[in-house]
């Protein structure tokens, strides 16, 4: 599967995802790792320790959590090239790196800052595509970026026609 957007259906049992658009950002056999793009996280950019002093409106900015997983690990997902991460269609990139953070602090272009992510081991985001809890979409920069968090999930659903009343998700061997 390539890198784009999983959307959670209606019927998703997990707590941790009901009604969220992950940014997949890597799949492969081996696992998959997304980032929760539309649950604003309890900390604001000012009081997380970032690679020099945010501006005022940036220290205001919630980060996003980015999924259940090692919650004190940082991403940032902005516009661009990424030597040293994930590019993903639409120009989108994703980075680990503190160089990176601090970079985009200084030139004040648009970012998020993810704390966690969400992982799958070995197959299992692939019985979770059988059992109906997601369906996929291509990455879409304006729902990234453009987007306020609380409507993400319905806009998503939205640009490719559906809505969650609309969507029922059955398992594959039904």
């Amino acid at each position: 599967m390539e890198p784009g957007f999983l959307i959670s259906s209606p019927q998703m049992s997990d707590g941790n995802f009901a009604r969220t658009v992950v940014l997949l950002v890597h799949h492969s056999e081996d696992g998959a790792l997304g980032l929760v793009l539309n649950r604003p996280h309890r900390v604001k950019l000012g009081e997380v320790h970032l690679p020099g002093t945010p501006r005022p409106s940036l220290a205001r900015q919630q980060a996003l959590w980015g999924g259940p997983v090692e919650p004190s690990v940082g991403f940032v997902i902005f516009r661009g090239r990424c030597e040293e991460g994930w590019e993903l269609p639409g120009g989108i990139g994703v980075s680990a790196s503190l160089d990176r953070l601090s970079t985009l602090l200084a030139s004040g272009a648009p970012f998020h800052l993810c704390l966690g992510y969400a992982g799958w081991g070995k197959g299992q985001l692939d019985q979770e595509f059988e059992s109906g809890s997601w369906v996929y979409s291509e990455a879409r920069p304006e729902l990234v970026f453009g987007c306020p968090a609380e409507a993400c999930y319905d806009l998503a659903l939205a640009k490719m026609g559906l809505s969650a009343s609309s969507l029922w998700m059955n398992p594959v061997d039904e």
